[in-house]
């Protein structure tokens, strides 16, 4: 098996400064994000992604040092030597390993994908040769390309990997552990906002990409651990934790990428339930999770019993596949569909086999926050919404969690005696029949955060729409009893509820007072 990867020594001041000439001429090229939207246009930009490059072949016959650097390190397709002069430090990337000769021509030895971090900084993500989103050949294609034991491959950027980008709270913080680094997206971004990044993964082969792409980006270097889940850190606390793990369920654990070597859902359970004891107070872990719908369970009674005692949790569900639908996606990934016939029946034979063991009817897939709040009564939100959110999510986090702990510490004297306002960006619908004196229902819609939406009735819609902070509770209830003729006192004692919901939501936020 090839082991040969670049180097990008942060310690050698002459590898850091040769890194850092590569990193000059990747930006004078603009071979960054927005670069490469200009040059290929937004339908060969899109076709790469899904790993068609035909439409970026054409787009870049031109011998400009945009056109060299996205067939060297995207499409990778060899390019002559003093084309790839022209375009960027030759003699470094060729002594660090970044370039290979072949001949007279030269070919990159690793993928790397221009991304751009979330205060438009140009990064780059170092993964093996096809496992990039938008790479060549996709990873069907990566062990022969690699030339690399395809259970050893380390992914690039995928949608996996920016959603849990996007949901991370990025409040600063000394401390923070990426578990299951990969190529390092994950490191990338807390770097920008820990003052320490570990980063931990069982292939050592991941550890070696995650440098180059903190390296690559300009990025502090992170501390690298080899090992599996929280055995590389002993005892040690943070304030974040985030992981993307391999949390696919298999039968096996073919591929080091995505399959975790647990039975079932064990290591999602085992990541969550053992992550209590390595956050500091107040601190957040931040994973994606598949889990198991089992065959006479709720799968939120399930996942509850994850949580750890001390810890608030928001586990949301995104999606879910029948047992047939998920062994068929994860075939095609590994790259099985290209097996002969047989080969793949008995595979696809093998992971039914699995699930009907198991009693497994289906599988979800989603986000869980957890929060050490060393509460003794902890808020624990399991629920489903597999409808669009506005990325990233971070800030909403945060705010979830400051909505439960007032309403843990507020009774419904003192909900009645608190100013609201109503949330920027909500919107009021009335849905009925055409020419109706009253609409059927009342729909609150949030344009941002998890942009949900919920009925509520005359009272609710009249109560959100006059909260703007100046008046409590109590007597904005008390005016509308008198609009709708109906008991004041009643009208107290029935409406905090909806308050709560609407609080819990999102829709409505405590309003301090001096």
């Amino acid at each position: 098996m090839s082991t040969h990867l670049p180097t990008a020594d942060a310690q050698d001041p002459e590898s850091s400064a040769r890194t850092a000439r590569l990193r000059e001429a990747l930006l004078a090229a603009a071979f960054t994000a927005d670069g490469l939207l200009d040059l290929l246009g937004a339908p060969a930009y899109a076709a790469l992604a899904r790993s068609e490059t035909v439409p970026a072949l054409r787009a870049t016959r031109g011998d400009g040092p945009l056109e060299t650097l996205v067939r060297l390190f995207l499409l990778q397709r060899p390019v002559a030597g003093e084309r790839a002069r022209a375009a960027l430090p030759l003699e470094d990337c060729l002594a660090d390993g970044w370039l290979v000769r072949d001949g007279e021509e030269v070919r990159a030895s690793v993928d790397v994908r221009p991304y751009g971090g979330p205060e438009g900084q140009d990064w780059w993500i170092v993964s093996d040769l096809g496992c990039a989103v938008g790479g060549a050949g996709g990873i069907g294609a990566a062990q022969d390309a690699a030339g690399v034991d395809r259970s050893q491959l380390v992914l690039g950027v995928g949608g996996a990997s920016t959603t849990l980008a996007g949901l991370a709270v990025r409040t600063p913080v000394a401390k923070a552990l990426d578990l299951g680094t990969g190529s390092g997206i994950q490191a990338l971004h807390a770097a920008q906002h820990a003052t320490r990044v570990t980063a931990t993964d069982l292939n050592p082969r991941a550890l070696r990409f995650a440098a180059l792409t903190l390296a690559l980006s300009g990025a502090p270097a992170a501390d690298l651990r080899e090992g599996s889940l929280f055995e590389p850190v002993g005892e040690e606390r943070y304030d974040l934790i985030v992981s993307n793990p391999p949390f696919v369920i298999s039968p096996g654990a073919r591929l080091t990428y995505r399959d975790g070597g647990m039975g079932g859902d064990d290591l999602c359970r085992t990541l969550v339930s053992q992550a209590a004891d390595h956050l500091n107070d107040g601190g957040y872990c931040q994973l994606l999770a598949n889990w198991q719908h089992v065959e006479g369970e709720d799968w939120r009674d399930r996942v509850r019993t994850w949580v750890p005692r001390g810890c608030d949790a928001w586990i949301v569900q995104r999606e879910v596949q029948d047992v047939t639908q998920y062994a068929e996606l994860w075939l095609r990934d590994g790259g099985d569909h290209r097996a002969g016939p047989q080969e793949y029946a008995a595979r696809y034979d093998a992971w039914l086999e699995e699930f009907e063991a198991r009693k497994t009817k289906a599988v979800g897939f989603g986000w869980i926050t957890l929060r050490k709040s060393g509460s003794t009564s902890p808020s624990v939100t399991v629920e489903e919404w597999p409808h669009p959110v506005e990325q990233p999510l971070g800030d909403a986090v945060i705010a979830h969690f400051e909505r439960q702990d007032y309403l843990r510490a507020t009774d419904d004297a003192a909900l009645l005696a608190g100013h609201f306002r109503l949330a920027e960006e909500v919107v009021q619908e009335q849905v009925g029949l055409p020419g109706a004196e009253d609409p059927e229902h009342v729909v609150l819609r949030q344009n941002r955060g998890m942009r949900r939406a919920t009925k509520v009735d005359t009272v609710g819609a009249g109560f959100a729409g006059v909260c703007d902070g100046s008046l409590p509770a109590g007597r904005i209830l008390d005016a509308i009893a008198q609009l709708v003729g109906e008991d004041p006192v009643s009208l107290r004692d029935r409406t905090p509820e909806a308050i709560r919901m609407l609080i819990e939501q999102g829709f409505l936020e405590p309003v301090a007072r001096g």
